[in-house]
Protein backbone atom coordinates (compact mmCIF):
# COMPACT_ATOMS: atom_id res chain seq x y z
CA UNK A 1 0.00 0.00 0.00
CA UNK A 2 1.75 3.42 -1.08
CA UNK A 3 1.85 6.00 1.70
CA UNK A 4 -0.89 8.45 0.17
CA UNK A 5 -3.34 5.54 1.60
CA UNK A 6 -4.13 5.19 5.37
CA UNK A 7 -5.81 2.41 6.97
CA UNK A 8 -9.12 2.86 8.09
CA UNK A 9 -9.83 -1.02 9.52
CA UNK A 10 -12.14 -2.15 7.53
CA UNK A 11 -9.82 -3.14 4.41
CA UNK A 12 -11.08 -0.01 2.24
CA UNK A 13 -8.04 2.09 0.99
CA UNK A 14 -8.97 5.89 1.20
CA UNK A 15 -6.85 8.66 -0.66
CA UNK A 16 -5.38 10.63 1.35
CA UNK A 17 -6.19 13.87 -1.01
CA UNK A 18 -9.37 16.31 -0.04
CA UNK A 19 -12.67 15.44 -1.30
CA UNK A 20 -15.45 12.57 -0.99
CA UNK A 21 -13.63 8.94 -1.20
CA UNK A 22 -15.33 6.62 -3.67
CA UNK A 23 -14.77 3.12 -3.93
CA UNK A 24 -12.72 1.26 -6.66
CA UNK A 25 -15.53 1.82 -9.14
CA UNK A 26 -16.41 5.42 -8.50
CA UNK A 27 -19.19 4.70 -6.05
CA UNK A 28 -19.62 6.04 -2.71
CA UNK A 29 -18.80 4.57 0.45
CA UNK A 30 -20.98 1.64 1.13
CA UNK A 31 -20.28 1.32 4.64
CA UNK A 32 -23.24 2.17 7.16
CA UNK A 33 -20.48 4.24 9.19
CA UNK A 34 -18.73 5.87 6.63
CA UNK A 35 -17.66 9.32 7.56
CA UNK A 36 -19.77 12.55 5.97
CA UNK A 37 -17.92 14.24 2.96
CA UNK A 38 -17.93 17.09 4.67
CA UNK A 39 -16.32 16.09 7.68
CA UNK A 40 -13.13 15.09 5.37
CA UNK A 41 -13.40 18.43 4.00
CA UNK A 42 -10.11 20.72 4.77
CA UNK A 43 -12.25 23.45 6.07
CA UNK A 44 -13.78 20.71 8.56
CA UNK A 45 -12.36 20.70 12.02
CA UNK A 46 -10.05 18.06 12.44
CA UNK A 47 -12.06 15.05 14.65
CA UNK A 48 -10.85 12.47 16.53
CA UNK A 49 -10.97 9.15 14.32
CA UNK A 50 -13.50 6.67 15.25
CA UNK A 51 -12.13 3.43 17.18
CA UNK A 52 -12.15 0.69 14.87
CA UNK A 53 -15.80 -1.58 15.53
CA UNK A 54 -15.26 -5.40 15.05
CA UNK A 55 -18.03 -7.49 13.76
CA UNK A 56 -17.35 -10.89 13.55
CA UNK A 57 -21.34 -11.85 12.38
CA UNK A 58 -21.14 -9.63 9.69
CA UNK A 59 -18.90 -11.10 6.75
CA UNK A 60 -16.14 -8.58 5.14
CA UNK A 61 -16.90 -7.36 1.02
CA UNK A 62 -15.32 -9.49 -1.43
CA UNK A 63 -11.91 -8.31 -2.64
CA UNK A 64 -12.29 -6.95 -5.96
CA UNK A 65 -9.91 -7.60 -8.39
CA UNK A 66 -6.79 -4.64 -8.38
CA UNK A 67 -7.96 -3.73 -5.23
CA UNK A 68 -5.28 -3.64 -2.02
CA UNK A 69 -6.48 -4.87 1.44
CA UNK A 70 -4.42 -3.56 4.21
CA UNK A 71 -4.11 -6.70 6.72
CA UNK A 72 -5.74 -6.82 9.76
CA UNK A 73 -3.32 -5.05 13.11
CA UNK A 74 -2.65 -7.54 15.62
CA UNK A 75 -4.50 -7.16 19.12
CA UNK A 76 -1.85 -6.02 21.51
CA UNK A 77 -1.23 -8.84 24.23
CA UNK A 78 -2.77 -8.48 27.72
CA UNK A 79 -0.68 -7.65 31.09
CA UNK A 80 -0.27 -10.34 32.92
CA UNK A 81 -1.60 -10.07 36.47
CA UNK A 82 0.43 -7.13 38.93
CA UNK A 83 2.13 -5.57 35.77
CA UNK A 84 0.96 -2.31 34.21
CA UNK A 85 -0.71 -2.57 31.18
CA UNK A 86 -0.36 -0.05 28.46
CA UNK A 87 -2.76 2.21 29.45
CA UNK A 88 -3.01 1.35 33.06
CA UNK A 89 -2.04 3.48 36.01
CA UNK A 90 0.57 3.01 38.71
CA UNK A 91 -1.85 3.60 41.53
CA UNK A 92 -4.83 1.31 40.32
CA UNK A 93 -1.82 -1.26 40.16
CA UNK A 94 -0.64 -0.57 43.88
CA UNK A 95 -4.51 -0.46 45.03
CA UNK A 96 -4.79 -4.46 43.79
CA UNK A 97 -1.83 -5.14 45.08
CA UNK A 98 -3.03 -4.29 48.55
CA UNK A 99 -6.25 -5.80 47.93
CA UNK A 100 -4.39 -8.55 46.80
CA UNK A 101 -2.53 -8.85 50.48
CA UNK A 102 -5.54 -8.00 52.22
CA UNK A 103 -7.29 -10.77 51.00
CA UNK A 104 -4.23 -13.20 51.48
CA UNK A 105 -3.78 -11.84 55.17
CA UNK A 106 -8.04 -12.76 55.28
CA UNK A 107 -7.71 -16.04 54.49
CA UNK A 108 -4.98 -16.45 57.24
CA UNK A 109 -6.47 -15.33 59.95
CA UNK A 110 -9.67 -17.34 58.99
CA UNK A 111 -7.26 -20.61 58.64
CA UNK A 112 -6.01 -19.95 62.02
CA UNK A 113 -9.75 -19.62 63.38
CA UNK A 114 -10.77 -22.65 61.81
CA UNK A 115 -7.83 -24.70 63.22
CA UNK A 116 -8.54 -22.86 66.75
CA UNK A 117 -11.91 -24.13 66.75
CA UNK A 118 -11.29 -28.04 65.98
CA UNK A 119 -8.48 -28.11 68.62
CA UNK A 120 -11.60 -26.48 71.26
CA UNK A 121 -13.65 -29.22 69.69
CA UNK A 122 -11.21 -31.87 70.14
CA UNK A 123 -10.16 -30.78 73.88
CA UNK A 124 -14.07 -30.46 75.28
CA UNK A 125 -15.51 -33.25 73.81
CA UNK A 126 -16.61 -36.07 75.70
CA UNK A 127 -16.66 -40.06 74.92
CA UNK A 128 -19.02 -40.51 72.07
CA UNK A 129 -20.51 -42.93 73.83
CA UNK A 130 -21.54 -40.69 76.88
CA UNK A 131 -22.74 -37.94 74.00
CA UNK A 132 -25.12 -40.57 72.59
CA UNK A 133 -26.79 -41.64 76.25
CA UNK A 134 -29.70 -41.34 77.29
CA UNK A 135 -30.18 -38.06 80.20
CA UNK A 136 -31.77 -40.65 82.98
CA UNK A 137 -28.61 -42.78 82.31
CA UNK A 138 -25.83 -40.03 82.52
CA UNK A 139 -27.74 -38.75 86.21
CA UNK A 140 -27.06 -42.75 86.97
CA UNK A 141 -23.46 -42.54 86.16
CA UNK A 142 -22.95 -39.38 88.25
CA UNK A 143 -24.57 -40.78 90.66
CA UNK A 144 -22.61 -43.93 90.67
CA UNK A 145 -19.28 -41.85 90.59
CA UNK A 146 -20.32 -39.83 93.90
CA UNK A 147 -20.88 -42.65 95.65
CA UNK A 148 -17.77 -44.12 94.72
CA UNK A 149 -16.14 -41.04 95.58
CA UNK A 150 -17.37 -41.17 99.20
CA UNK A 151 -16.25 -44.58 99.48
CA UNK A 152 -12.85 -44.30 98.36
CA UNK A 153 -12.48 -40.90 100.87
CA UNK A 154 -13.76 -43.91 103.86
CA UNK A 155 -11.08 -46.51 102.67
CA UNK A 156 -8.26 -42.65 102.56
CA UNK A 157 -9.51 -42.39 106.18
CA UNK A 158 -9.22 -45.80 107.32
CA UNK A 159 -5.88 -45.92 106.29
CA UNK A 160 -4.67 -42.67 107.20
CA UNK A 161 -6.21 -43.94 110.77
CA UNK A 162 -4.01 -47.30 110.93
CA UNK A 163 -0.63 -45.50 109.48
CA UNK A 164 -1.24 -43.51 112.54
CA UNK A 165 -2.04 -46.77 114.99
CA UNK A 166 1.25 -48.46 113.17
CA UNK A 167 3.24 -45.24 113.58
CA UNK A 168 2.65 -44.68 117.58
CA UNK A 169 2.13 -48.69 118.14
CA UNK A 170 4.72 -49.18 120.01
CA UNK A 171 3.62 -46.63 122.53
CA UNK A 172 -0.03 -47.57 122.65
CA UNK A 173 1.15 -51.18 123.03
CA UNK A 174 2.98 -50.00 125.92
CA UNK A 175 0.21 -47.40 127.34
CA UNK A 176 -1.99 -50.42 126.95
CA UNK A 177 -0.04 -52.64 128.80
CA UNK A 178 0.22 -50.30 131.43
CA UNK A 179 -2.92 -49.61 132.01
CA UNK A 180 -4.18 -53.33 131.61
CA UNK A 181 -1.64 -54.40 134.45
CA UNK A 182 -2.84 -51.91 136.86
CA UNK A 183 -6.26 -52.46 136.29
CA UNK A 184 -5.83 -55.87 137.12
CA UNK A 185 -3.72 -54.81 140.47
CA UNK A 186 -6.87 -52.88 141.52
CA UNK A 187 -9.58 -56.06 140.56
CA UNK A 188 -6.80 -58.19 142.83
CA UNK A 189 -7.10 -56.49 145.38
CA UNK A 190 -10.94 -55.96 145.55
CA UNK A 191 -10.90 -59.89 144.64
CA UNK A 192 -9.01 -60.88 147.18
CA UNK A 193 -6.17 -62.46 145.05
CA UNK A 194 -3.44 -59.96 145.84
CA UNK A 195 -1.86 -58.51 148.96
CA UNK A 196 -2.00 -54.93 149.38
CA UNK A 197 -0.70 -52.44 151.36
CA UNK A 198 -1.05 -48.85 152.61
CA UNK A 199 -2.52 -46.33 155.14
CA UNK A 200 -5.14 -47.20 157.05
CA UNK A 201 -7.16 -48.25 160.99
CA UNK A 202 -6.51 -51.06 163.16
CA UNK A 203 -9.48 -51.84 164.87
CA UNK A 204 -10.20 -54.20 167.60
CA UNK A 205 -13.86 -55.85 168.89
CA UNK A 206 -13.79 -57.33 172.76
CA UNK A 207 -16.99 -58.02 174.94
CA UNK A 208 -19.51 -60.69 175.19
CA UNK A 209 -20.98 -62.82 172.31
CA UNK A 210 -24.07 -60.43 172.04
CA UNK A 211 -21.61 -57.11 171.77
CA UNK A 212 -19.12 -58.96 169.00
CA UNK A 213 -21.92 -61.07 167.22
CA UNK A 214 -21.67 -61.36 163.18
CA UNK A 215 -24.71 -58.86 163.21
CA UNK A 216 -21.94 -55.99 164.80
CA UNK A 217 -18.90 -56.84 162.74
CA UNK A 218 -21.06 -56.96 159.59
CA UNK A 219 -22.62 -53.25 160.44
CA UNK A 220 -18.63 -52.35 160.76
CA UNK A 221 -17.52 -53.92 157.56
CA UNK A 222 -20.43 -51.98 155.76
CA UNK A 223 -19.50 -48.54 157.45
CA UNK A 224 -15.52 -49.30 156.53
CA UNK A 225 -16.96 -49.86 152.71
CA UNK A 226 -18.93 -46.92 152.81
CA UNK A 227 -16.22 -44.04 154.25
CA UNK A 228 -13.83 -46.05 151.42
CA UNK A 229 -12.17 -48.50 152.54
CA UNK A 230 -10.23 -50.61 149.86
CA UNK A 231 -8.88 -53.85 151.77
CA UNK A 232 -9.60 -55.86 154.52
CA UNK A 233 -9.46 -58.94 156.57
CA UNK A 234 -10.38 -60.09 159.76
CA UNK A 235 -8.42 -62.30 162.20
CA UNK A 236 -8.86 -64.17 165.44
CA UNK A 237 -7.66 -64.22 168.57
CA UNK A 238 -5.55 -67.81 167.61
CA UNK A 239 -4.46 -65.59 165.08
CA UNK A 240 -6.49 -66.94 162.35
CA UNK A 241 -7.62 -64.61 159.55
CA UNK A 242 -9.82 -64.18 156.31
CA UNK A 243 -9.82 -62.06 153.61
CA UNK A 244 -13.27 -60.01 153.48
CA UNK A 245 -14.10 -59.46 149.91
CA UNK A 246 -17.38 -58.40 148.53
CA UNK A 247 -19.03 -61.85 149.00
CA UNK A 248 -17.65 -62.96 152.12
CA UNK A 249 -20.36 -63.80 154.76
CA UNK A 250 -20.49 -63.64 158.57
CA UNK A 251 -22.16 -66.04 160.46
CA UNK A 252 -22.39 -66.85 163.88
CA UNK A 253 -20.71 -69.84 165.28
CA UNK A 254 -22.80 -72.60 167.52
CA UNK A 255 -21.08 -72.75 170.92
CA UNK A 256 -19.75 -69.45 170.77
CA UNK A 257 -17.37 -67.85 168.44
CA UNK A 258 -17.95 -66.45 164.55
CA UNK A 259 -17.86 -68.54 161.15
CA UNK A 260 -16.28 -66.39 157.74
CA UNK A 261 -16.89 -67.55 154.90
CA UNK A 262 -16.85 -71.03 156.91
CA UNK A 263 -13.93 -70.82 159.12
CA UNK A 264 -14.23 -70.42 162.72
CA UNK A 265 -12.78 -67.43 164.31
CA UNK A 266 -12.95 -66.96 168.52
CA UNK A 267 -12.77 -63.08 169.63
CA UNK A 268 -11.48 -60.59 170.61
CA UNK A 269 -11.53 -59.70 166.71
CA UNK A 270 -9.29 -57.51 164.80
CA UNK A 271 -9.99 -56.06 161.59
CA UNK A 272 -6.86 -54.54 159.30
CA UNK A 273 -8.04 -51.91 156.73
CA UNK A 274 -6.63 -49.82 154.23
CA UNK A 275 -8.05 -46.66 153.29
CA UNK A 276 -8.19 -43.01 154.48
CA UNK A 277 -7.66 -43.47 158.75
CA UNK A 278 -9.94 -40.26 159.29
CA UNK A 279 -12.47 -41.31 156.87
CA UNK A 280 -12.90 -44.17 158.60
CA UNK A 281 -13.00 -43.33 161.61
CA UNK A 282 -15.19 -40.80 161.79
CA UNK A 283 -18.01 -43.24 160.05
CA UNK A 284 -17.33 -45.69 162.98
CA UNK A 285 -18.18 -42.86 165.63
CA UNK A 286 -21.03 -41.66 164.31
CA UNK A 287 -23.85 -41.37 166.67
CA UNK A 288 -26.14 -44.51 167.09
CA UNK A 289 -23.14 -46.07 164.40
CA UNK A 290 -20.97 -49.30 165.60
CA UNK A 291 -18.60 -47.85 168.27
CA UNK A 292 -22.39 -47.13 169.86
CA UNK A 293 -23.97 -50.21 169.55
CA UNK A 294 -21.01 -52.24 170.74
CA UNK A 295 -20.71 -50.20 173.74
CA UNK A 296 -25.04 -50.24 174.38
CA UNK A 297 -24.55 -54.27 174.53
CA UNK A 298 -21.23 -54.35 176.80
CA UNK A 299 -18.70 -54.28 174.36
CA UNK A 300 -15.80 -52.16 173.27
CA UNK A 301 -14.03 -50.97 170.11
CA UNK A 302 -10.83 -49.43 169.68
CA UNK A 303 -9.29 -47.77 166.31
CA UNK A 304 -5.47 -46.75 165.99
CA UNK A 305 -4.02 -45.46 162.65
CA UNK A 306 -1.56 -46.95 161.35
CA UNK A 307 0.56 -45.51 158.44
CA UNK A 308 1.70 -48.94 157.01
CA UNK A 309 -1.33 -52.03 157.10
CA UNK A 310 -0.95 -54.78 155.54
CA UNK A 311 -3.91 -57.06 154.43
CA UNK A 312 -1.96 -60.40 153.29
CA UNK A 313 -4.24 -62.57 153.69
CA UNK A 314 -5.79 -64.04 150.41
CA UNK A 315 -8.76 -65.25 148.88
CA UNK A 316 -9.51 -68.12 146.53
CA UNK A 317 -10.50 -67.14 142.60
CA UNK A 318 -14.10 -67.10 142.46
CA UNK A 319 -15.53 -69.46 139.54
CA UNK A 320 -18.17 -67.81 138.05
CA UNK A 321 -20.43 -70.29 136.69
CA UNK A 322 -23.09 -68.11 135.18
CA UNK A 323 -21.82 -64.47 134.92
CA UNK A 324 -20.20 -63.88 131.81
CA UNK A 325 -18.43 -60.48 130.50
CA UNK A 326 -20.38 -58.15 128.13
CA UNK A 327 -18.14 -58.01 124.95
Amino acid sequence: MSEEHRETGTGWPQPAGPGRPSGPAGEPDPRPDAPDPDELSPLAPEAEPAAPVEREDVPAPAEEPGAVVSPRPEPEPEAEPGEPGPGSRPERVSVSRRLTSAGAMIAVLLALLGFTLVVQLKTTSTDPTLAATREEDLVRISSDLDSRERRLRQDIEALEDSQRQLRSGEQGRQAALEEATRRADELGILAGTLPAVGPGLEVEFRGPEKATSSTRILDAVQELRGAGAEAMQIQGADGTAVRIIASTYFVDGSGGGLVVDGRRLSGPYTILVIGDPATMRTALNIPGGVVSSVRDAGGNVTSEDREVVEVSQLHAPIKLDHARPVS
